[in-house]
């Protein structure tokens, strides 16, 4: 999923310049959790339920890139 920079509380406004941020639909984000914990990932978001129905959390890479593995599919255009 790609999208614009904003100001909405979340850890991937605070990115510093040179750093990604990526958010990765998987169907299975709570396997995923697990083995990014046993292999010793930063958290910088628990895995929780979002008000728009997805389920995902975040963790920051050794580069202080960001990952987000959830299910949010985003919106369809029409």
């Amino acid at each position: 999923m790609l999208g614009s920079a904003k100001e909405d509380g979340t850890p991937f406004e605070q990115l510093p310049t040179g750093a990604s941020g990526l958010y990765v639909v998987t169907e299975r984000p709570d396997e995923i959790h697990q083995r990014l914990l046993a292999a010793g990932a930063e958290v910088v978001s628990p895995l929780q339920e979002k008000e728009h129905g997805g389920r995902d959390f975040t963790i920051r890479d050794p580069e202080g890139n960001l990952w987000g593995f959830g299910t949010y599919r985003g919106t369809q255009p029409q």
